[in-house]
């Protein structure tokens, strides 16, 4: 579905994506996660077309991405971090204009605006300006937006940025039954706890560098899959092992307060970026 082989991409002197090589498969739902200035949103960019690599190539379905070659668009739907809908716009104007822009027919518009206000829950709202939506309603719009044209691969930048948690798990419920309908998936995220939830494989990006990728399982176990979360002197430490009965030998020499647990997707990202991680 979609290839990067050894993509770089450079800002002046700056490094934003290091040789990146990556191979997301049909139907799968793909996280990458990485600190800020890591580079995710600039690999959209270049995935979209919007900025070209300065070395190495993207494919999608076999055809080669660049600003001239409109096959591979019609099978991306993007999402962006930022609500940019036309805010003087219905929500039914909003995917009827998208529709129009992908050179849809009249009846094709009607059929898929019909699903997709349907799919999202937004038929009663098909009237109201964009600009008196909340924020849960706008990325649902944002997302029924992208699916006008009946993508194949969905990109989702940063899509429940600032919404509450009731509004965020709804959204959550939206793609992930997108993927279930076979729909390909690409996910920006600072919500780890979302990319755990959603993803079937993550992705790590550090300094434009993708250092490790794998399930969330196979994550934990490449750190180790049992943590000890010690507080002492103001300040959290956490120490990896392979199995509990190391966990406990290491816990019983302690006399600080401290936990044991599952290692979370949070704190592999911790590890892997070296924010006040201790190896053991």
């Amino acid at each position: 579905m979609i290839i990067l082989d050894r993509v770089t991409k450079l800002h002046g002197d700056k490094v934003a994506v290091d040789h990146l090589s990556l191979h997301i498969k049909p139907g799968e739902f793909f996280g990458l996660l990485g600190p800020n200035g890591a580079g995710k949103t600039t690999t959209l960019r270049m995935i979209t077309a919007l900025t070209p690599p300065s070395v190495g190539q993207i494919t999608i379905n076999g055809h080669p991405v660049s600003r001239n070659n409109t096959v591979f668009k019609g099978q991306i739907g993007l999402v962006p971090q930022h609500v940019n809908l036309e805010p003087e716009l219905t929500v039914e104007e909003n995917l009827r204009l998208h529709g129009m822009l992908y050179n849809m027919k009249r009846d094709e518009i009607n059929r898929r605006l019909a699903e997709l206000l349907e799919f999202t829950e937004l038929t009663a709202e098909r009237h109201a300006l964009a600009n008196t939506l909340s924020g849960g309603m706008k990325r649902k719009v944002l997302i029924a937006r992208a699916l006008m044209h009946n993508p194949s691969l969905l990109l989702l930048d940063e899509p429940t940025v600032g919404l509450d948690v009731f509004s965020r798990r709804r959204v959550w419920d939206l793609i992930k039954s997108l993927n279930t309908r076979g729909i390909t998936i690409l996910l920006t995220t600072h919500y780890l706890e979302e990319a755990e939830h959603l993803c079937s494989r993550i992705g790590l990006l550090k300094k434009g560098r993708l250092i490790m990728t794998g399930s969330v399982e196979q994550l934990r176990n490449m750190v180790g899959p049992v943590v000890v979360e010690v507080f002492a002197r103001d300040r959290t430490r956490l120490y990896f092992f392979r199995d509990q009965a190391g966990a406990l030998d290491f816990a019983s020499g302690l006399t600080e307060e401290f936990t044991i647990r599952q290692t979370s997707l949070e704190d592999v990202f911790v590890k892997m970026t070296g924010e006040r991680v201790e190896n053991h």
